[in-house]
């Protein structure tokens, strides 16, 4: 009996301290922004940029993987360098300074004075596994700062192949997938199209 219950207390010391740390560490992956155009900055809009707004597995730095049936799980072996919608915020926000076109770029909270607020929603910023495609799906809506008013609103989606749903290949397309997505939001923003 003393055996048995010594056995126990090993096989459950051995597995908290398995949990910690023993397994591998993942791989942390970065989003790009879009280059700089090379323009001198023109006497443009200002715009706030505000944190995107997603279910809560999006809130995460997980990368998610759509099952055929809808359900959501995280991709093991890799993570976002930081929580996904601070991340797309700042790559946003990159992608519209490299632009060139506006007088200037912030966050909400930073007390400048924007003529225009970004608000976006990720909608999907996941790999699907029935598919084999790495889906990138942003809701944005431009709204006068002074009135509150939508202005324009627009939903930018991108669809990349996904070799294999795998940590490095799964992160490589959903930046893929979110570099056409940034391009096409920042044309929108700069132009109204």
């Amino acid at each position: 009996m003393a055996r048995s219950s010594h056995l126990v207390a090993a096989t459950l010391l051995a597995a908290v301290l398995g949990g910690c740390g023993g397994g591998a560490t993942p791989l942390t992956f970065d989003l790009a922004a879009l280059p700089p155009a090379g323009r001198p900055v023109t006497a443009g809009r200002s715009i706030a940029v505000s944190e995107p707004v997603g279910i809560q597995p999006f809130e995460a730095d997980r990368i998610i993987v759509r099952e055929p049936g809808g359900a959501l799980s995280f991709l093991g072996g890799g993570q976002w360098a930081d929580r996904l919608p601070r991340l797309i915020q700042t790559r946003l926000i990159q992608s519209l300074e490299n632009s060139g076109r506006l007088r200037s770029v912030s966050r909400p909270g930073d007390k400048v004075m924007a003529d225009y607020q970004l608000i976006s929603e990720i909608r999907a910023f996941d790999l699907q596994a029935g598919t084999g495609e790495a889906v990138v799906d942003l809701s944005m809506k431009l709204v006068a700062d002074g009135t509150g008013k939508v202005v324009a609103a627009r939903i930018f989606t991108a669809r990349v192949p996904v070799a294999k749903i795998d940590a490095g290949n799964g992160a490589r397309a959903l930046d893929q997938a979110l570099i056409t997505v940034l391009a096409d939001a920042v044309r929108w923003v700069n132009t109204g199209r």
